[in-house]
């Protein structure tokens, strides 16, 4: 990824009144753009993460589509300073070229300083400044929008995942592959990842898992699925936005929203969604166990359909490392109750003490260098007695060594959760709410995202297999057991065709008639959060273009780096 792919068009700037947030001194920006408002300048920021700036050894030129340290030096000023300006509007996150987002952090490098004395604290560094940046993204108070096209893991996740709007591709491949090099998914995965619909999150982390072009959109990973051929027409589209200055985020992200919507091409009938079916609720029933020992005993009893697919899978864990298949799966069970601040606070930590574990050295010089198979430590999943409690130092939190985020916000789910698929949780409150049949209940989906395309297949596909019917014709959701024991399900009995829109734009689900508003949240909920501050220094380069439109300024930005 290089900053040649990080633009921004930007208007009138976000109501600073639609966030509870506390005051700190310290601006100290390079090049800031012109703050019209002062009230802007009380952004709630640490002195840190204004005084980020390149240092003499930086790459002039990063490794593309890498994220490194260097890398993240030149963003973090940027996103500060379009944060504060009242010109800054929509900031578009892409990579460089046409093979992806960005693959992942420069995991080699790291490998070669764990191998110096201490060298396993410049790595440590490293994370607490790429896990900075990810909280500042998933908190971001300016509509941000990352175009998932190509390769997007590790690194890349953190940069998009978080967003309000992700947009896949045809080209898209997802993947978070940590496991597979000794380390544990990171980047927000403890955040994300179990909040994900059922046990596919803990299948993902466990196994490194690949999904690709609308997969990625199916899943939720990602908010929407467009053609690639369509991304320079909509980056014009969004630069042409214009929001009142009384618009808030909701009113923004509602436009942005529609305008996506508008470059929707359809999504390809020849790759049907790939986790649903008896594979989908084969790792409902064989990852929601709470030990690898169990997980792998599940799947040995699969049989039929999913017996060939089981195997494949008991294959997959028994390549990763013990070590890192066994710490996330904890955490996986452990994440879900940690806000969003949180999360990047101890996967710090964790980092931290992989850094200081010999299977991330062992993984990435094997498998990256050597070319050979890694000997992990322990060496099999076998080896690992349960009683050994392997994952219990990597959960054993240092309040000393806590660091110290760039903003105090946080929330405890997604503020823009409905700008994205629906949700097992979503459907099994409307059916708390009220009393449907299958059909209805995916029309009230439907309408909810305004008839979006893909909306209809992800709601049947959760109806179908988390519901049942009764003598009435009613739904209801299906207790745990029979939903793990996979019992078949009716489909709902036709295709609900929901082309009405709601006319209140943020209302919530209006379930006693056959439409409902877009329901839409945002980090008005963003809760302060105190800790130790440190200190990195900050410069970059930017065109600036300016002009007048119907008693608004905007401002164009383009910051650019040279590509290898």
């Amino acid at each position: 990824m290089s900053f040649r792919t990080f633009a921004v068009r930007a208007g009138a700037a976000v109501n600073a009144a639609s966030y509870r947030s506390s005051t700190r001194s310290g601006f100290n920006m390079v090049q800031q753009a012109k703050v019209l408002s002062s009230s802007l300048g009380a952004r709630q920021l640490s002195t840190e993460a204004t005084s980020i700036k390149e240092l003499h050894d930086d790459e002039p030129n990063d490794v593309l589509n890498s994220l490194n340290a260097s890398m993240i030096r030149k963003i973090v000023p940027r996103l500060v300073e379009w944060e504060k300006s009242d010109l800054a509007n929509v900031v578009v996150m892409k990579g460089a070229g046409e093979k992806s987002l960005c693959a992942g952090g420069d995991v080699a490098a790291l490998a070669h300083l764990n191998q110096q004395e201490d060298g396993w604290k410049k790595s440590a560094e490293y994370f607490a400044l790429e896990y900075k940046l990810d909280h500042y993204i998933a908190t971001y108070q300016k509509p941000y929008i990352a175009f998932m096209d190509g390769i997007t893991m590790g690194g890349g996740v953190g940069l998009s995942a978080h967003a309000p709007f992700r947009i896949a591709t045809e080209k898209t491949v997802f993947a978070m592959p940590e496991t597979t090099i000794g380390f544990f998914p990171d980047v927000g995965a403890s955040f994300f990842l179990p909040r994900m619909n059922g046990s596919v999150g803990t299948y993902l982390a466990l196994t490194s898992d690949r999904l690709t072009g609308p997969n990625v959109f199916y899943s939720g990973i990602a908010t929407h699925y467009l053609h690639s051929t369509s991304l320079p027409d909509l980056e014009a589209r969004l630069a042409e936005l214009r929001f009142r200055d009384s618009d808030d985020l909701p009113a923004r992200l509602a436009l942005i929203n529609e305008t996506l919507e508008e470059f929707c091409t359809g999504l390809p009938y020849d790759q049907p969604m790939a986790l649903s079916g008896e594979i989908r609720r084969a790792i409902d029933r064989c990852f929601s166990k709470n030990t690898i020992s169990d997980i792998i005993a599940a799947l040995e009893s699969e049989r039929g359909a999913t017996e060939e697919w089981a195997q494949k899978q008991i294959k997959t864990l028994h390549k990763r490392s013990p070590t890192a298949v066994h710490v996330a799966l904890r955490q996986m069970r452990v994440g879900g109750e940690w806000d969003i601040a949180e999360t990047f606070k101890k996967e710090h930590q964790i980092s931290t003490k992989f850094m200081q574990h010999p299977d991330f050295t062992e993984g990435v010089t094997a498998l990256l260098i050597r070319k050979e198979t890694p000997k992990w430590s322990p060496e099999s999943l076998e080896d690992v007695a349960t009683k050994d409690n392997v994952t219990k130092p990597f959960f054993e939190f240092d309040a000393e060594n806590d660091i110290e985020l760039f903003t105090d916000r946080t929330y405890s789910e997604y503020p823009h959760q409905g700008l994205g698929v629906p949700t097992e949780k979503e459907i099994r409150k409307v059916l708390s709410d009220g009393s449907y049949t299958q059909e209805e209940l995916a029309n009230i989906i439907v309408a909810s995202r305004r008839g979006r395309q893909g909306i209809s297949e992800v709601a049947k596909e959760i109806i179908a297999r988390k519901t049942d019917v009764d003598a009435r014709g009613k739904a209801s959701f299906l207790r745990k057991q029979r939903q793990l024991d996979g019992d078949k399900l009716r489909e709902p009995a036709t295709k609900p065709d929901v082309k009405t829109r709601s006319n209140s734009k943020h209302g919530s689900l209006n379930h006693s008639s056959d439409t409902a508003a877009l329901q839409l949240e945002h980090p008005t909920h963003c809760l302060p959060r105190s800790g130790p501050t440190a200190t990195t220094p900050a410069d970059a380069f930017t065109t600036c273009i300016t002009t007048r439109h119907h008693h608004l300024s905007f401002l164009y930005v383009s910051v650019l780096l040279i590509d290898d």
